[in-house]
């Protein structure tokens, strides 16, 4: 995989603050915008500049992104009844397809208030001037002052990016939202918390229908939380959804109004031998992605990545080692919580390679026709636009090959959590702190 950097917003000190470390990443369904959000609660648009600008189609360049807009998605609030600060970090986002030449896009802030908005992303480039009532100044003329009617005309003038709240999805969950996912009917979409799934309209905000509840009536008794769902991309009725003991279960809505009963569900029997105080933790998944195909899911629990068949309930057909080199070292990743980290993954356009994050500034490639993956590096004191980035490799033993990084060098404090996908090229977005990466295959689609 041959990949070189084509934007960077660079870290302005080493001492990073909390509200500018990214949290979200998200390509629309063209891939012409991208939307990040960060744990100040404001999201920032990229837009792709032409691909011909500036002659970079023979680099192989497809466009950079460059900012489009940003706006305050959510604000701080505090909980006076349960002297709580409320954070306004945003959680997910999500594009809604395209209907018109306005964008919408969902955006969740999912720790305290657990509120989900919908935003309207216009362009204005022209403006209406000729009011009868009002002055160039928008103020009210005085009527005895108008003695002719004339009819007002739209003129062109400098174009300027809206972004405003349609509507605000509140009062929907009790717990910390880990989830949003658009139906493929274009007019639902649910929301999942620790323990339950509501699914919303999106022209009613004032109510959800819950789908899943598994709360049980003695909290006490609560053996497994919800981690991730996602809707099927083609079929409406379908959705799945992952737990903390590392269980996928898919749902049919035709079969049942409440799907606490799920159709299938997708577990790997552990082996007794490997069985240790960290087995739970680790085997938790983090997040499940339906592929463009809606065939196969990938997940990402936190020491493998795997590939799941919708028809073989037994085990998953493919499993990806991301660090296994950490194993021995699970102790020390439990003291400093490092072990709880959620890590994403996500397919390429093609569903032929799968992505996901480490430490180190390091994410991971895997082809799955060879079988073989690559460790790559996210890190803006060594990449430049347009350089070719270098693989990398973890050393665990034997011989020591020149820029190795041993097992006890990792730096645990860069780690590459959210990701993205462009959902027709070989373009990739990555989130690492507050710095955002945007890496593409230097050769088009139609020459490989």
């Amino acid at each position: 995989v041959t990949l070189c950097v084509v934007l960077l917003l660079p870290s302005l000190s080493f001492l990073v603050p909390s509200a500018d470390v990214i949290s979200t990443v998200e390509f629309n369904q063209t891939g012409d915008l991208l939307a990040t959000g960060d744990r100040g609660g404001r999201v920032v648009i990229f837009q792709r500049e032409p691909e011909d600008k500036g002659g970079r189609e023979e680099l192989g360049d497809a466009g950079e992104y460059n900012v489009y807009s940003t706006f305050q998605s959510h604000e701080p609030d505090f909980d006076y009844l349960k002297s709580l600060e409320i954070e306004e970090k945003i959680n997910k986002i999500r594009w809604l397809p395209q209907q018109n030449a306005a964008h919408f896009l969902l955006s969740t802030n999912g720790e305290q208030n657990k509120t989900i908005k919908l935003w309207k992303v216009s362009e204005r480039d022209r403006k209406p001037e000729g009011y009868n009532l009002k002055d160039e100044e928008g103020r009210l003329k005085d009527i005895s002052t108008v003695t002719s009617l004339q009819v007002p005309v739209l003129k062109p003038a400098d174009l300027m990016v809206e972004v405003r709240p349609r509507r605000v999805f509140a009062n929907g969950h009790t717990y910390h939202v880990n989830s949003i996912s658009v139906n493929s009917d274009g007019e639902t979409y649910l929301s999942a918390d620790d323990l339950r799934i509501n699914m919303w309209h999106l022209a009613i905000t004032d109510r959800s229908f819950n789908i899943v509840d598994i709360k049980p009536a003695n909290m006490e008794d609560l053996t497994e939380v919800i981690t991730a769902s996602e809707f099927h991309p083609q079929h409406c009725h379908l959705f799945v959804y992952s737990s903390s003991k590392g269980t996928l279960r898919l749902c049919d809505m035709r079969a049942s109004a409440l799907c606490d009963k799920h159709s299938k569900i997708f577990e790997e029997p552990e082996d007794p031998g490997n069985r240790s105080f960290f087995s739970e933790i680790i085997s938790s998944v983090s997040d499940v992605k339906f592929s463009h195909s809606g065939r196969y899911l990938l997940t990402r629990d936190y020491l493998t990545t795997k590939v799941w068949d919708l028809n073989m309930e037994k085990g998953p057909i493919e499993t990806y080692q991301v660090h296994d080199y950490l194993r021995s070292k699970l102790c020390s990743l439990y003291e400093n919580d490092c072990i709880f980290d959620k890590f994403e993954c996500v397919w390429n356009s093609t569903d032929s390679v799968i992505m996901t994050g480490t430490y180190n500034s390091f994410f991971r490639m895997f082809d799955r026709e060879a079988g073989r993956g690559v460790t790559l590096e996210a890190w803006r004191e060594s990449s430049k636009p347009r350089a070719v980035l270098r693989t990398r490799r973890v050393y665990t033993g034997g011989r020591r090959r020149r820029g190795d990084v041993g097992v006890d060098s990792l730096d645990f404090t860069k780690k590459i959590l959210h990701m993205a996908w462009h959902p027709a090229e070989n373009i990739i977005a990555i989130a690492t702190t507050n710095n955002l990466y945007i890496f593409q295959d230097r050769v088009h689609p139609e020459n490989q």
